[in-house]
C-alpha cells in the first residue's frame, strides 16, 4: 500500500476530516522528513508506512481537541505534531519550538515549501522563550515527564489556557505527584496502531 492510500484509509477509519490538499501537503511534509533524515537523523522511524502511522496519524488524533486560535507545541522535534496541525488548520497559529537547531531549521524548510505562513519555527529553549503573547494552548507529545512540561510553560499559557500532554499508556505515577491534575483524560483512536494513546488535558485556573 502506498503512502497516501494508507494516511486516506487512515483518516477515514478515524472519522477526521482533512482536505485532499491537506492530505498532499503531508505527505510533502513526509517526504521532506525522510530526505532531511538520512543527513539530520530527526526521527528514529525510518520505514515510510509506519512513518505515515506513527507520525501523521499518530499527530492527527488530536484534531478533534484543538480549537484555539494559537498553540506552542514544545520539544517539536521534526515538527510533530505542530506542522500537522499547521498543515490541517490553516485558521490556526501554530508555534514550534526545540532546542536542537537542525531540527528548528528543518521546520523553516517545511514552512518554506508548504507555504505554511501560520508556522512559526522557535530555537530557544521554552523556559527562556518569551513571546508577545501568550497561548490559548501548550502541547507536548514526546517532551519531558508532565509536571515539568507544566512548570517550564507556565509563564507562556494564558489564563484558563490548556496544557495538552500526548501519551501512550495512563501516566499513573506520573499523576500521583502532580498537584494540578488533568480536567480530562482523551482515549486516542490511531489507525492501524495497536497501542494505548491518551490525550492529558489540564487547565491553567491560575
Amino acid at each position: 500500500m502506498s503512502q497516501a492510500a494508507l494516511l486516506a484509509q487512515g483518516i477515514a477509519s478515524m472519522g477526521l476530516a482533512v482536505s485532499d490538499e491537506a492530505q498532499q501537503k503531508l505527505l510533502a511534509y513526509l517526504s521532506l522528513l525522510q530526505k532531511w533524515n538520512k543527513v539530520y537523523n530527526l526521527t528514529a522511524v525510518r520505514d515510510p508506512l509506519e512513518m505515515v502511522t506513527l507520525h501523521l496519524l499518530d499527530s492527527l488524533s488530536i484534531l478533534p481537541f484543538v480549537s484555539s486560535k494559537n498553540i506552542l507545541d514544545v520539544g517539536s522535534g521534526g515538527g510533530l505534531p505542530g506542522i500537522v496541525l499547521a498543515i490541517c488548520k490553516p485558521e490556526l497559529q501554530v508555534t514550534t519550538i526545540d532546542t536542537v537547531q537542525k531540527k528548528v531549521i528543518f521546520m523553516r524548510q517545511v514552512k518554506g515549501e508548504l507555504g505554511l505562513n501560520n508556522l512559526t519555527p522557535v530555537h530557544a529553549r521554552v523556559e527562556n522563550f518569551k513571546p508577545d503573547v501568550s497561548f490559548e494552548v501548550v502541547i507536548s507529545r514526546a517532551f519531558s515527564e508532565i509536571g515539568l512540561f507544566i512548570e517550564l510553560t507556565q509563564h507562556l499559557i494564558e489564563k484558563n489556557g490548556q496544557w495538552l500532554a500526548m501519551k501512550g499508556v495512563m501516566p499513573a505515577t506520573e499523576l500521583e505527584g502532580l498537584v494540578m491534575q488533568p480536567v480530562n483524560i482523551l482515549p486516542l483512536k490511531v489507525a492501524g496502531l495497536d497501542a494505548q494513546r491518551h490525550l492529558l488535558v489540564f487547565k491553567n485556573s491560575i
